[in-house]
């Protein structure tokens, strides 16, 4: 018995399907990008089970840090360097 259940008869069936279906010329197009999907496909699993196995405490995040608390009272610097309040219309603003 061969891959997955099927026997060497049942294997060039299927390659004489696909022959018909696409053409000498294009098997080994069809082949490449068979063997891509796959090797792409495998180093996925790969790198989630890599992610699975480590700590989470040992796995290194690049998000940034949490911003700091606000103060009670949100101010913002206006371009000259005056703090204003959040509450107040953004410079060049008609509100």
């Amino acid at each position: 018995m061969g891959l997955g259940g099927f026997g060497m008869g049942e294997m060039v069936f299927i390659f004489l399907i696909v022959l018909l279906l696409f053409g000498a010329k294009r098997l080994p197009e069809i082949g490449s990008s068979l063997g891509k999907g796959i090797r792409e496909f495998k180093s996925s699993v790969r790198e989630i089970e890599h992610e699975l196995k480590v700590p989470a405490d040992r796995q290194i995040h690049h998000a940034t840090p949490p911003p700091e608390p606000a103060s009670t009272t949100a101010t913002a610097a206006t371009e000259d360097g005056e703090p204003r309040s959040l509450s107040d219309s953004a410079p060049g603003s008609d509100a």
